[in-house]
């Protein structure tokens, strides 16, 4: 099957490159040449490092790149693609225009996806002239990594496009949970309620970032603790997420002041360098203001 991802960012590239891996042909399509190199670049090193720990073989590397090309242009990109895979930034009329771009240059039958977390997929299939074939495809991050895969059922959406979905997510060995379309769905929801109590008990003084994260990690048995997936999710996107699901939901999504103060001074997590804690070349290496060193 041919599959299209538009966005080369980290979950661009891990779509495409989970979707390759399975044996599917991908184009990886962003607006920029240095994005989309950057993103198969992403790609590569992902690859190499499952080689590194004898996950996969040079040989599997090389065949999952092969089934990987980058582009500029949508209208090549989407062409013959049976799914199309939106993973631009969270934003509806961005998204929207998105949609409205793959339908116009895609064929009748490919399906319409969005990676959004927590947008409505309802509200962007509603600027489709086929809105039956619009669907949710919530990767998490990092999507090579990461098992799960959430299918929103958007109130257009028809079974044939609900059983393509599911039939995908499984083909490229995914675990799939299928829900209806509301705010947050179900695991943006949760695991933001979680992650906006933790940033509130740093606050407070309950417990420094590490030990709240290590309890979780090491009691409730999470891969990763609230604190550090916040700034690998980026503390501009649940910062985000949070205002949205405030709107939506109430008060109870409020984001916390200490929230709002690092994103505005530009301390958005792992990709700028210090969030909850302090990253040099991508590794964890203590954490951030009076709490200091871990």
């Amino acid at each position: 099957m041919q599959i299209a991802v538009l966005g080369a960012g980290s979950m661009g590239h891990g779509i495409a490159q989970v979707s390759a891996m399975a044996g599917h042909d991908v184009v990886l399509r962003d607006i920029e040449e240095e994005f989309v190199e950057d993103g198969i670049e992403g790609i590569r090193e992902n690859l190499q490092g499952g080689v590194d720990r004898d996950k996969l073989t040079e040989s599997e590397m090389e065949a999952a790149l092969e089934r990987i090309e980058g582009t500029t242009d949508l209208e090549a990109a989407v062409d013959n693609a049976a799914l199309v895979v939106e993973a631009v930034p969270e934003d509806m009329d961005l998204k929207q225009d998105v949609f409205a771009d793959i339908e116009a240059a895609a064929s009748e039958d490919t399906v319409i996806a969005s990676n959004t977390s927590s947008l409505s997929v309802t509200e962007m299939a509603s600027v489709l002239d086929q809105p039956e074939r619009a669907v949710g495809l919530h990767f998490f991050n990092p999507p090579h990594i990461m098992d799960l895969v959430e299918i929103v059922i958007a109130e257009q959406t028809d079974d044939r496009t609900e059983k393509f979905a599911v039939d995908y997510v499984r083909g490229i060995e995914k675990e799939d949970v299928v829900v209806r379309d509301t705010a947050g769905f179900a695991t943006s929801r949760l695991g933001l309620a979680l992650g906006l109590e933790a940033i509130r008990m740093v606050e407070q003084g309950v417990a420094s970032p590490a030990d709240i994260d290590e309890g979780m990690e090491i009691g409730y048995g999470h891969p990763m603790g609230p604190l550090e997936l916040t700034d690998h999710v980026g503390l501009d996107v649940r910062l985000h997420i949070a205002e949205h699901l405030r709107e939506e939901l109430g008060e109870r999504f409020k984001p916390p002041q200490s929230l709002r103060r690092k994103v505005r001074a530009g301390n958005l997590g792992k990709k700028t360098g210090e969030g909850y804690y302090v990253w040099e070349d991508g590794e964890r290496v203590g954490m951030s203001g009076e709490w200091g060193d871990e």
